[in-house]
């Protein structure tokens, strides 16, 4: 969900948007700190039996909304990246079609 350095602009009479250095580890620390995230839901989803479909389904909810609060705007990655793993985990675990 990260971003690199824009070396294209998107009109050709501005200049590239550049990210200082403190940027670009705020998003890597931001991006580190989402992966984890999503590795401890999928965790709990994956292991916790006494789990319900329901509470799994808020929790995906609530990844994604955490998600989209650390980089608004990407709801696009988000669904990329993130949403198949957690629903074909959701399929595996609660045998859903």
């Amino acid at each position: 969900m990260g971003s690199q350095p824009d070396s294209s602009p998107a009109d050709p009479g501005q200049e590239p948007i550049r990210q200082t250095s403190e940027e670009l580890r705020d998003e890597q620390r931001r991006l580190r700190r989402l992966q984890i995230m999503v590795n401890m839901v999928m965790s709990v989803i994956g292991q916790d039996l006494s789990l319900t479909v329901d509470e799994a389904s808020a929790m995906v909810a609530d990844t994604r909304r955490a998600a989209l609060a650390m980089f608004p705007g990407k709801e696009l990655a988000f669904d990329l990246i993130y949403k198949p793993r957690l629903q074909r985990l959701m399929r595996e675990r609660f045998r859903i079609q």
